[in-house]
């Protein structure tokens, strides 16, 4: 048998060999299609549309004119006409709202009268690259809004100072440094891929090393093994979050304001989550390699999804949607929240339930797909 003969050969053993392991072969063409979807279509660093409450106790038309210029500048989306201070401070705080915008009662009267009003800006800047856009168009908004108004003996007004003092408070960051989000971000990125890995490999390393067997011989449920299985990586996720926090505290400087119970509980339902799903897919993977590329078509789309990497909100709605139903994008909230904001237990909770449901779905899922023998 001549050279081409051979190299032949193992070509059509390698085809033969692609098709029977379909999982490798659609990884292969998703992945690219995946990236190209993400990142041509999903990701944007300018986010618009951004959830904002305004504080207007005497609207006046010049009130509704700069109004109109945040609507139209598409930075801006008004989830009520007006709050009160009480519900945009819980707004901000459970990061319902990225903006909160006040006026004084006498913006109005004091911009006719040429004192030059305040209006206040406030924003959450725990993701300081969500934010940043947006607070410094404002200004330019206000002036935009406002020149039309400006005539008549209203006119010089135009010729000296802004007519409107425009305070920006970034609450949360004040100084808009990076680490305070990426750090608390890296807690959930890393426990995502460590945590999901090493339970994605745990039936089927028991198939390859041939100890399956035993397993399936031993008088226990698929529950137990599946607790069995998860129990002693719920400890080793504690000791990464133990080096992460210290790290983080003591050479990043992060700041710790709230709730460390509030953190442990969302930290034992989010690991405990991920290590479900890395089960779930050791009961589909059919070898260690499908299970570990499982967990990459898993991993892709969180850390590109779920905020850590782009503004959360600055991505379309069916991005978002997606989003949604990663455990990742709802503990960087909690880690966020615990962290920098000063969050509690009830301020984590409608973060917390999500996490809790996608548990239950993956725990169910990998129940039913448990096999109870080898074929």
């Amino acid at each position: 048998m001549h050279m081409g003969s051979r190299i032949k050969a193992i070509l059509i053993k390698e085809f033969i060999q692609l098709r029977r392991d379909r999982l490798t072969f659609g990884m292969m063409v998703g992945i690219p299609i995946m990236q190209l979807i993400l990142f041509g279509f999903a990701i944007n660093t300018d986010p618009k549309q951004l959830p904002t409450a305004i504080i207007a106790p005497n609207p006046s038309a010049y009130t509704r004119d700069i109004l109109a210029g945040m609507r139209n500048s598409d930075y801006f989306r008004f989830e009520d006409d007006t709050v009160t201070e009480a519900e945009a401070e819980e707004g901000l705080q459970r990061g319902e709202l990225s903006f909160v915008v006040t006026f004084p009662a006498d913006f109005g009267r004091d911009l006719v009268r040429g004192r030059r009003p305040q209006v206040l800006i406030e924003a959450d800047a725990t993701d300081p690259s969500a934010a940043s856009n947006a607070v410094n168009a404002f200004s330019r908004i206000v002036d935009d809004a406002l020149r039309d108004d400006l005539v008549g003996p209203m006119a010089q007004e135009k010729r000296g100072q802004p007519a409107v003092d425009v305070v920006v408070h970034r609450l949360y960051n004040p100084e808009g440094i990076t680490r305070y989000n990426i750090v608390p971000g890296l807690l959930g990125v890393i426990l995502t891929m460590t945590m999901t890995l090493m339970t994605a490999i745990s039936l089927t390393r028991e198939a390859e090393r041939g100890t399956m067997e035993n397993l399936l011989a031993m008088p226990v449920k698929p529950v137990e093994v599946m607790i069995g299985k998860i129990a002693p990586y719920i400890g080793i996720g504690f000791v990464q979050v133990s080096i992460i926090l210290l790290a983080a505290y003591f050479v990043f400087g992060v700041p710790m304001m709230g709730s460390f119970s509030a953190l442990f509980v969302g930290l034992t339902a989010f690991i405990a989550t991920n290590l479900a799903l890395g089960y779930t897919f050791s009961t589909i993977a059919r070898s260690q390699m499908q299970a570990m590329q499982m967990t990459f078509f898993f991993f892709l789309p969180s850390i590109l999804l779920s905020g850590f990497m782009f503004p959360f909100l600055g991505m379309p709605n069916w991005a978002q949607w997606i989003g949604s139903v990663l455990p990742l994008t709802h503990f960087l909230r909690i880690v966020r929240g615990t962290l920098l904001k000063g969050s509690d237990l009830w301020d984590i909770l409608p973060n917390l339930w999500p996490i809790l449901l996608i548990f239950a779905v993956v725990s169910t899922i990998a129940l039913l797909r448990y096999r109870k023998t080898l074929d």
